[in-house]
């Protein structure tokens, strides 16, 4: 075990490893670091880290060339979406201008659109799999920056060292 003297050498927070020294007498501001610990946690991140790595291009391949083509219930309706979910090509089945009713057309042409972003959010779900963590990949298409960085927060040094 490795002894820190001074709190002011962890920083603010106690990082992952870092608990109060309870071998000896409390002295405040001593705490004892489990270096094998800490060794295993920087092995796991590693490795991570090289497993995300070795395929990061072709993953980046890959999401950039997702494209879906979904068509509406009625068939009316097609539209190519790209892999940030935005409309790449619509397309409208001139049986539409038979029906004058434009609030319904918007409708399906809206919910057609959001039908094709949520399997391309999904796509890229299934593409990222051997790669992330499902709730990081989730948490960044939700634009939830938030719960990823908590999440590292909490994992790497204990608590709110990001906040």
């Amino acid at each position: 075990m490795l002894r820190v003297s001074k709190m002011s050498e962890l920083g603010p927070k106690q990082p992952f490893g870092c608990f109060p020294d309870r071998a000896g007498p409390r002295k405040e501001g001593h705490h004892v670091v489990d270096a094998r610990g800490l060794q295993a946690r920087a092995d796991e991140l590693m490795e991570e880290f090289h497993r995300l790595r070795s395929g990061v291009t072709e993953l980046q391949q890959q999401l950039q060339a997702i494209r879906v083509v979904v068509q509406s219930d009625d068939r009316l309706v097609t539209a190519t979406v790209g892999p940030r979910g935005q409309l790449i090509t619509l397309e409208l089945d001139p049986r539409v201008y038979r029906d004058p009713n434009s609030r319904k057309l918007a409708s399906t042409i809206t919910e057609t659109i959001q039908q094709g972003a949520r399997q391309v959010a999904d796509r890229t779900l299934e593409l990222c799999r051997p790669h992330l963590p499902q709730q990081d990949v989730r948490a960044q298409l939700d634009g939830d920056l938030d719960s990823f960085f908590t999440r590292l927060d909490n994992e790497v040094m204990g608590g709110d060292a990001f906040r």
